[in-house]
């Protein structure tokens, strides 16, 4: 593809929540992005929510609004990575600045919040649509993030599941551009072996990873084993990430009596999350949904199988029975049955390794990079 980079802006100011050392798909992908949009003539600069996380609530996103202001002297973009906590400090900053707004939405925020703050349980298919009805809180977030989403320029979305999601809060869809999520390389890892002895690993390792939030559906996995136990008594499930559900999961899985069969990793750097990948035999993501998982793209490209739900963009990388097994939501007797079956046939479960990494080629780096320059060097 051959980019005009005669008009492209000089520099883009990136707004993101989190950034390395911390672990997430928007600390990867602020990375990614700061280390190779210079190869197109984009330079870039930073500003992360991180920087003010340690002030009290309503200080932090003042405080946070104005570090956008200073930064953005010389940039001709700000690109602010969700549409709440970044995305208004970044649009009211542009506005005065006189700046381009590009917004990146990877999920939505209004329902998240509702899920854990307000009582929220329709699935966001339905939440979406629904204009009324869940109280102040939510609607308050509704009407944050769709005015951020119609200030913007250009959205980018990370599948076509959620660009469908943007439109139902009434965004043209015209200004939504889907540009799957790219992957860093990955670091330098020890074999399997060497990892399970690193990690004293030994039976059968199933392994899930994420923000400990309800919707993740961590607590079914932890629910499941005991079944699970009785097939296979040499099972483990490690769970890595940290989030406020973390208490709940907890006092699960010791009422349960699961204390040296469950264990909860916390939150831990990159490096040691693909390093527990790569020595697992299973990778479960059990979310009630997902708008594009970017630890599921790093998990296929370890070759790890995979088990996820059948929601969101999780279809856009999985095809079910063929790269892995896409099953409902929380359906305890589906998940059940499924790792039994990939934990009992070693070779289905490599055989659906491989061919989620060959399907993994439809998310090269650098063709989605160059979409988003192309995006970029429009105006």
């Amino acid at each position: 593809m051959s980019i005009d980079l005669s008009q492209s802006p000089t520099t883009v100011l990136i707004a993101t929540g989190i950034y390395p050392p911390s672990v997430g798909g928007p600390a990867t992908y602020t990375r990614f992005l700061e280390e190779n949009l210079p190869r197109f003539g984009i330079m870039t600069k930073v500003v992360t929510f991180d920087e003010v996380r340690h002030l009290p609530k309503v200080l932090r996103h003042f405080v946070y609004f104005f570090k956008i202001l200073m930064r953005s002297r010389g940039v001709e973009i700000i690109y602010a990575q969700d549409p709440v906590s970044t995305g208004l400090p970044a649009m009211l900053a542009s506005i005065i600045a006189g700046k381009q707004f590009y917004l990146k939405i990877v999920g939505d925020y209004a329902w998240e919040q509702g899920m854990q703050r307000a009582g929220v349980t329709d699935h966001l298919n339905d939440f979406a649509k629904r204009r009324r009805g869940y109280g102040f809180l939510v609607w308050f977030f509704k009407t944050i993030q769709k005015k951020v989403a119609t200030k913007a320029l250009f959205i980018i979305v990370p599948s076509w599941y959620l660009k469908s999601i943007i439109i139902s809060w009434g965004i043209d869809d015209k200004k939504i551009h889907v540009i799957y999520n790219s992957m860093d390389e990955l670091p330098a890892l020890e074999s399997r072996e060497a990892l399970r002895r690193k990690f004293s690993l030994n039976g059968n390792i199933l392994f899930s990873a994420g923000r400990l939030v309800p919707w993740k559906g961590f607590e079914m996995l932890i629910e499941i084993m005991p079944e699970l136990l009785k097939v296979e008594p040499n099972t483990c499930l490690f769970i890595a990430g940290d989030g406020p559900y973390r208490p709940q999961l907890k006092r699960v899985l010791l009422n349960l009596k699961l204390e040296d069969r469950v264990f909860l990793l916390g939150r831990v750097d990159r490096q040691t999350l693909l390093e527990f990948a790569k020595a697992s035999d299973l990778f479960l993501l059990n979310s009630y949904y997902e708008g594009f998982s970017h630890v599921l793209l790093e998990i296929v490209s370890l070759e790890v199988p995979v088990i996820a739900t059948d929601e969101g963009g999780n279809r856009e990388l999985i095809k079910s029975g063929s790269d892995g097994i896409l099953l409902p939501y929380n359906d305890k007797q589906s998940w059940i049955h499924a790792i039994k079956k990939v934990s009992e046939d070693r070779r289905v479960a490599a055989t659906m390794a491989k061919n989620a990494l060959r399907r993994l080629r439809e998310h090269d780096s650098t063709v989605n990079l160059e979409s988003l320059v192309k995006i970029f060097t429009k105006t």
